[in-house]
């Protein structure tokens, strides 16, 4: 039997208005860490990362961790290694005005270092956007990334060789065609208007494109991204050298609606994902659903349904233990929901 669907907090709680943005890691004694923004809504200058424990089964009560007043927080996104707990989140009145800042923790996120800037100097978002980094074969790291101006989205990735302290950005090509024009191998139509054409293959684009990956190695040094995009389907690419180069980023036969995903590779090369199944951009934010491939993600099955209902149910945040997926997602903007799901053979 599949467990039910927790909440952090119950849905009528009075503790923030809107919450948004969930992340998970697992700890090495069973907790589990959850993250997430809070606040009148989200924008809104109270807005602060929180995070919540789940131990023995049941959620302790959800706790304001960063905060700054008048500066609106986003995304966070953890990472574990043993007690060691990294958080980074982004700061800033817009999306288009997003920086990164980072805090760690070496006791199981029960205590936390002051937080500071990511990539000093940088005022771009540098590190993970909204989805957890992967630690490659190679002991390096590499964070999920994107950037979204008042006039272009573009997803990258950033590499660590030093555990955090120092970042690569490698970006992830798109081919441009205009519209109408016919071009053999071309992944993208441009927009007919405000879109800018500088170069066969160009990350600069308007008003349209990809964000948010998220990354699995299927074997040593092979590393594929899926990207939420404003086309109706997920996007994805493909790096065979550790994520420094990645072909141009092509259509899947997943839908999107422009909301987030995630996915994570199982023990046995399962490649599992979490997404509404639903086309258009800033399509509906339902049903959301759990898709597995067990082909690198060539073909997709779909396994179940987390909900079904009208509402928002959306940015899903999931890892793997064994056999079990640990899920985590928004739950109409009132709480988190989280679920373990295990996976059938």
């Amino acid at each position: 039997m599949i467990p039910a669907r927790e909440h952090l907090l119950p849905t009528d709680h009075a503790r923030f208005s809107q919450c948004h943005a969930s992340t998970l890691v697992l700890l090495p004694d069973g907790d589990i860490l959850v993250a997430f923004f809070a606040g009148a809504r989200e924008g809104e200058g109270d807005t602060a990362i929180w995070i919540a424990r789940r131990s023995d089964g049941r959620w302790d009560d959800p706790q304001r961790l960063m905060a700054e007043p008048g500066v609106p927080h986003w995304n966070p996104v953890l990472h574990a290694e043993g007690n060691n707990v990294w958080l980074f989140y982004k700061t800033g009145a817009t999306v288009h005005d997003w920086i990164t800042r980072w805090a760690a923790s070496t006791d199981g996120g029960r205590s936390w270092s002051n937080s500071s800037l990511l990539v000093p100097g940088d005022a771009s978002p540098r590190g993970p956007v909204k989805n957890k980094l992967i630690v490659m074969s190679n002991d390096e790291w590499l964070a999920p990334a994107s950037v979204e101006t008042e006039t272009t989205w573009d997803a990258f990735v950033d590499v660590s060789h030093d555990r955090g302290e120092h970042w690569e950005r490698c970006d992830i090509p798109l081919v441009h065609v205009q519209p109408g024009a016919r071009r053999e191998g071309a992944m993208w139509d441009g927009l007919a208007s405000n879109a800018l054409w500088e170069s066969d293959v160009d990350t600069v684009f308007a008003w349209d494109g990809v964000i948010q990956p998220t990354l699995w190695e299927s074997v040593p040094g092979s590393i594929h991204a899926l990207m939420r995009s404003t086309r109706g389907h997920v996007f994805r690419s493909d790096s065979f050298d550790y994520g420094r180069t990645w072909c141009p980023a092509y259509s899947t036969p997943l839908p999107n609606n422009n909301s987030g995903i995630d996915a994570v590779r199982t023990d046995d090369g399962r490649v599992a994902l979490v997404h509404n199944p639903v086309e258009g951009n800033w399509g509906r934010r339902y049903p959301l659903t759990l898709t597995v491939s067990r082909d690198n993600g060539e073909k997709w099955e779909h396994l179940l349904d987390l909900e079904t209902e009208a509402g928002e149910f959306s940015y899903p945040a999931v890892i793997a233990q064994g056999d079990c997926l640990h899920v985590a997602w928004t739950w109409n903007r009132r709480t988190i929901a989280y679920r373990c799901v295990p996976l059938a053979d």
